[in-house]
Order: C-alpha cells, then structure tokens, then sequence
C-alpha cells in the first residue's frame, strides 16, 4: 500500500492512498486477457512484417503526438517529423519540445534491452539524470574550452578567447540536447517558480515502486494497467506525466507480452474518454486502461495493414524501373516517415532539392502542404 500526500485534479489537498486490495481483479480477468491477446497479436505481426522498421517508427511519431493530446496539448504530425529532421520551418514551440523528447524517449527504451528502462539507471536516465555523469554538463565530443596550451591557435587580442569559450559551450550543450544525451540538472537547482519545493519526485517514484513489488505475479497486462493508474494518483513527476506511460509499456515489452515492439498505449488512450481516465472509481479507471491497450492493439494492426498496403501499391509503380532505382529507396522513406519533405529527400538519397521533388512526382504520394516553396508529401 502506498501512501502519500498529493493534490486531487481539482487542486485540493488530500490523503491519498493506493491499495491494490481494493481491486477486485476477478472482474478484470477477461478485459485484462482480452487485451493482452490484441497486443500479443500486433507483436506477432509486427515481428514478422517486412516493413517492421518503418512501422514501429511510425508508432514513436504517432505516440509522442498522442501522448500530448492525452495530456490536453495539440501538436502537428508534420512539425514533429521536421523538428525531428533539423527541418523546422518556424521556431519550435514548448510542446513540439516536449513531444521531441517523448519520440527520443522511445527510441532509447527500445534501443536499450527490456529491462533496462525500468532500472533504476534506466528511470534515472529517462528522468534526465544521468548516471555517473557530471551533473550541468552535457555528453559531447565538442569541446567545452579552449586548450590554453595551443598557441599557434592564439591571434590578435586573447581576450577574444573567453566569448569563443562560452560559443563554443552553448553549441556543446545545443548539440547534447538534439543528441538526447544532454543531462538535466540536479533537482536542487530547479527553478522555485517551475518545480515545487516540497514535491519530492524521488519518495513518490519509491511508492510506485512498492506498487511495481506489489503487483509482481499478476498477468502482465493487469499489472500494466495497475500500474499506470497507480502512477497517475500518486503523480510521480511534476512535469512528466507521460513517462510512467512510456515505462508501462516496456513493462510489457520486458514481460514478454511485445517483446518485438513498444506499445503505443498513448494511441489507446486518446480513444478513450477523460471522464473514464481520471474518474472517481479506482476500478472504472483501471477498465479504461485495459480498454485503451486494446484499443492501441487494433489501431496499430489497422495502421499496419494500411501501410503495408500502400507499400505493395508503390512497390508496383517502381518494378519495372531499374533495380538501382532510387524510387524503390523512396519508397522505404515514405513507409518510415508519416511525412517527407523535398530536403529529407534529397538528403536521404544524395539527390538536390530538384531531383527529389520530380521522385516525389513519380509515386502515387499525397501533397500535405500544397505550397511551391516547401513541399511535403505522405503515404495516401
């Protein structure tokens, strides 16, 4: 049983405990097994799909822009896929930032092995506190100073040198961020005005972890589900809801319930109603759940078949050209992006700009922008 104090939605102060010996998990067998037989299907598939790769790229894109709708904040498919080029076509907003790192965050998790995330190295990292490294500098093979003992370097005024050290920091740290290996300072440093004092980040992610323990021989995906709504009312982190989504669903994949792909739960759960989310009733919550993780399960098979789909469609247009068409590789980029753009093209394929635009012009692609000065193009 886990017990703290926290603030309700409705901001008000009270004694919040969390007891799984309130459940009644013989209700939530057959959702639970429900939804583990929908995950484990899309696991299976994913797992022997030719466009594997592409898909569970897709999915990072998709979760990260669910998972700030879930959160109440509305970001574009489109900007997040640029953003995520180095593609920006206007200065990034505070949300496309935070869905950046979302999209980061999944990709190391599924990078990592599966029970990495859930490690205390893996949640400290996931934090952004990195284990074993100077706290306030970031992991960079820039340099952060110049080396006074290069002379020959050394022209004109040497007093120049201080303001090409602190450029030459800022682009370090810039370049850290971009990487995702930057890391965060420590919590004592935290800005008064943003982060709460008297939240204590590191005994609420020890309650949870009681919950991880005390869970532990449930099946997977009532465990996941538990856990998830055991996360939510004991609000962890102040300003990362998001990540004890992201660490439910390598739960599952480190149980053994997908252990081909990471669940985009974030998907599942934007189909189901906030009222049922964040309701009273500490069962009505956890059903939501299990509704939302096969609701991720049969939207992300429709998504596959969908893809999978237009890539036999495309395949056709470029069989009868060249083996060394770039069309065919064109074509592997559109599957793993949601969105293209004339640069990422040319980029991509060693093309120029030109070149790229008459590829595009030769597959069936849908025009997302419809403007002559920056194009962008999808999947129909």
């Amino acid at each position: 049983m886990a017990r703290l104090l926290s603030f309700n939605d409705y901001g008000i102060l009270n004694s919040m405990v969390y007891d799984i010996g309130k459940i009644d998990l013989r209700a939530l067998i057959l959702p639970a097994a429900r939804a583990g037989e929908a995950l484990a299907r899309l696991d299976e598939r994913v797992a022997r799909s030719p466009i594997r790769d592409g898909f569970l790229e897709r999915q990072n894109f998709a979760d990260a822009i669910a998972s700030l709708w879930v959160d109440g904040e509305l970001v574009h498919l489109e900007d997040l896929v640029l953003h995520d080029a180095r593609l920006d076509i206007r200065t990034p907003t505070h949300e496309l930032t935070i869905a950046h790192s979302i999209l980061r965050a999944r990709r190391q998790i599924f990078a990592h092995p599966r029970e990495w995330a859930l490690s205390a190295a893996g949640v400290a990292r996931l934090r952004g506190r990195g284990v074993g490294d100077e706290p306030g500098l970031p992991c960079s093979n820039l340099p952060l100073s110049a080396d006074e003992d290069d002379d020959d370097l050394a022209f004109g005024d040497r007093d120049h040198d201080d303001d090409f050290a602190e450029i030459d920091a800022v682009l370090a740290r810039s370049t850290a961020v971009l990487d995702g290996s930057a890391v965060a300072r420590p919590a004592g440093d935290r800005d008064p005005l943003v982060y709460d004092a008297d939240w204590d980040e590191d005994e609420r992610l020890e309650q949870w972890r009681v919950v991880l323990g005390e869970t532990d021989g449930l099946s997977p995906v009532l465990r996941a589900s538990i856990l998830l709504d055991a996360w939510n009312a004991i609000e962890v982190l102040q300003h990362r809801a998001e990540l004890g989504r992201q660490l439910v669903a390598s739960l599952l994949r480190r149980d053994g319930t997908t252990p081909a792909h990471l669940p985009a739960l974030n998907i599942g759960l934007r189909s189901v109603r906030r009222e049922r989310r964040h309701a009273g009733s500490q069962m009505t919550r956890i059903m939501a759940m299990l509704e939302a993780f096969s609701a991720a399960a049969e939207l992300g098979m429709k998504e596959h078949d969908r893809i999978l789909l237009a890539r036999q469609q495309l395949e056709r247009q470029t069989s009868a050209r060249s083996v060394n068409s770039k069309l065919s590789r064109l074509v592997d980029l559109v599957v793993a992006r949601p969105v293209v753009s004339a640069t990422m093209i040319a980029q991509e394929l060693n093309v120029t700009p030109q070149g790229a635009r008459h590829l595009a012009a030769q597959l069936p692609l849908r025009e997302m922008t419809g403007r002559g000065r920056f194009r962008a193009w999808g999947v129909l």
